[in-house]
């Protein structure tokens, strides 16, 4: 499986109305130091039916200004669809942060 593969594999498995940031992401795909190669990664999304890259978040909570898949406001209303909250662009990560259950 490649990095790529990986990372997907994680993205997958967080649930509806929940958020992880990319170093989460980079760290259960088995390197901490690859959150650029998660933006990328989830850039390129193959299946963003399947791959959920809408629930990845910055360190801080911010929704992504560069999402692939219909901009900000797109990655918005789909969080907000599953009952994430969004304000000022930012998600409260103590509020809606995966635990990484099922990794």
């Amino acid at each position: 499986m490649n990095t790529f593969e990986k990372i997907y594999e994680v993205v997958k498995k967080i649930p509806k109305g929940k958020v992880a940031t990319y170093g989460q992401i980079a760290a259960y795909a088995g390197n901490p130091r690859w959150s650029q190669i998660v933006g990328y990664a989830l850039h390129v999304n193959p299946s963003p039916e399947t791959i959920p890259c809408f629930r990845v978040v910055n360190r801080f909570g911010k929704l992504s200004e560069a999402f692939a898949f219909g901009g900000v406001n797109e990655q918005q209303q789909l969080l907000e669809a599953e009952g994430v909250e969004v304000n000022d662009l930012k998600v409260d990560l103590t509020l809606y942060q995966w635990n990484g259950e099922e990794v």
